[in-house]
């Protein structure tokens, strides 16, 4: 798997409510692919329309990694809105993504 851009279906003219997430894997795992489809899922359910995901397999491209200091895979990073947050997991607690993204409140605050 290349790096990849998947954008969301349907267009917003707002780019300032797009979000922009990263999804970091490490080649075609069952764990890598359970986050993605997780990953996609949810941001269809939650922010259809209003979200870029770009994949990067540290496989193919090791030295990304640093770009967000990644030490796990696979993590999910939020580049924007900000601040940036990241997620590391097969994101199967849709809960625990949505309040890691910031969708959802904390319900413990």
């Amino acid at each position: 798997m290349t790096q990849t851009d998947l954008k969301a279906s349907g267009k917003t003219d707002d780019d300032a409510e797009r979000w922009i997430l990263r999804q970091y894997i490490a080649g075609q795992t069952g764990r890598s692919l359970t986050a993605l489809s997780n990953l996609k899922t949810i941001c269809e359910e939650h922010l259809t329309g209003k979200y870029t995901i770009e994949v990067i397999d540290l496989l193919e491209k090791p030295l990304l990694a640093k770009v967000d200091q990644i030490l796990a895979v696979p993590t999910l990073v939020r580049q924007f809105p900000e601040p940036v947050r990241k997620i590391i997991g097969d994101l199967s607690d849709t809960e625990r993504v949505l309040v890691g993204l910031g969708v959802k409140p904390d319900p413990g605050s």
